[in-house]
């Protein structure tokens, strides 16, 4: 049997000693890092589990000691699933319809921050994922220790995940592989009369048919008005001739989640929506060129505005040119016309070229790794123009 792509368990134990520097370089005494279903990434980094209903955290110490907390009904999926056993049920990450369990004896903050070593009342509490934290956990925190400060400590989780090791760019890579399958499949079966949703549902059989855990992001199929949508959810719209329809795929290895995306026309691609497909690949083609190790973040966003600008689109601009990803699709860092940060070897992105008007829009998105000279592209090229039915 092919061995499966994946995270080698000592690269676990690894991350929890680079975070427990990092958490003696910010001077905080315990770092706390949450996690809910839809965001599990900090808790999968250190842990592999990916909490379910209930939410999830870990507990780091400037010593290297870790500990997993989860909610009354993950003891046992956790303890089988995590390569961190010291584990402790909180009631602070119970599910969000607020069971009681009167009759379970949870454990405390002090309990799992005794376990791992560290001790007193006015501690420094840094806190990762502070954006998913919800106010019952940071509550529970402040009860255990009220003389404690709570910083935010998202710049620790931001500076070990945005280094990739090479497993988990095997891992993006596989996932793309995957996705370029489900492509591929969507493309061969998709005809007018077929809904949105009868097309994710092609595309989910493929992924896990081929090794995907799971979804990298909730997959859609936009088709006409709906493909101006930034964000959104596929529907039972029937597909028309004529329609211009996006796919964005993903396929999850290992908890990493890329995703590639790409317009097809049912039928020839003519005025308006020709330009706009064209432009945009244009603008994401040009992408890849400005992508290599010590480049300033800023000035390739600054320079992909002014070529929207230059265009003439920069009305239907919104974002880009990249965001990064891994664990989860869209995560940290993004490349923005703020992002004062220099390109290092091994950071992961989506390049991500999204032109919407205000009848149709279009993407064109793959997976890239920031190498010494270049940005090398983790899938297979995108670009092709799919006229369906001519």
């Amino acid at each position: 049997m092919e061995q499966r792509v994946c995270i080698p368990e000592a690269e676990y134990q690894q991350r929890i000693q680079k975070a427990a520097a990092l958490i003696q370089q910010r001077g905080l005494d315990v770092l706390v890092a949450n996690s809910n279903e839809a965001d599990y990434a900090n808790v999968r980094y250190f842990s592999n589990f990916w909490p379910l209903f209930e939410t999830a955290g870990v507990a780091i110490s400037p010593l290297g000691k870790a500990a997993l907390m989860v909610g009354p009904e993950s003891l046992k999926y956790s303890s089988d699933r995590s390569m961190i056993q010291n584990i402790f049920q909180l009631m602070e990450y119970r599910e969000s319809a607020d069971p009681a369990y009167p009759e379970l004896q949870a454990s405390t903050f002090t309990d799992v921050f005794k376990s791992i070593g560290v001790h007193g009342k006015r501690l420094k509490i840094g806190v990762g994922g502070y954006l998913v934290s919800n106010p019952i956990q940071l509550a529970g925190l402040k009860e255990c220790y009220p003389e404690a400060e709570i910083v935010r400590a998202d710049d620790v989780m931001v500076a070990l995940r945005s280094i990739k090791s090479e497993n988990e760019i095997a891992c993006i890579r596989e996932g793309l592989r995957i996705t370029e399958i489900a492509t591929q499949e969507v493309i061969r079966h998709i005809q007018p009369g077929m809904t949105e949703l009868q097309l994710v549902g092609i595309a989910q059989k493929t992924i896990y048919e081929n090794g995907a855990e799971y979804e990298g992001l909730p997959m859609y199929v936009f088709s006409e008005k709906s493909t101006r949508h930034a964000i959104s959810r596929s529907t039972y719209r029937e597909i028309q001739k004529g329609d211009i329809v996006q796919l964005n795929l993903s396929a999850k290895v290992d908890g990493y989640s890329p995703s590639i995306g790409m317009p097809i026309s049912m039928g020839r691609l003519t005025g308006r929506k020709k330009e706009i497909v064209d432009f945009g690949l244009a603008a994401h083609l040009w992408t890849y060129d400005q992508l290599k190790a010590g480049v300033v973040a800023a000035d390739v966003a600054r320079q992909y505005i002014e070529l929207f600008k230059k265009r003439g689109y920069y009305d239907n601009y919104l974002y880009g040119p990249c965001h990064g990803t891994g664990l989860i699709e869209v995560e940290s860092p993004w490349m923005e016309s703020i992002s004062n940060y220099r390109l290092a070897e091994n950071m992961t992105f989506q390049v991500d070229t999204f032109v919407s008007t205000r009848e149709f829009g279009i993407r064109w998105e793959t997976g890239i790794v920031i190498r010494k000279d270049r940005a090398e592209l983790l899938s297979q090229p995108i670009g092709k123009i799919f006229e369906i039915g001519v």
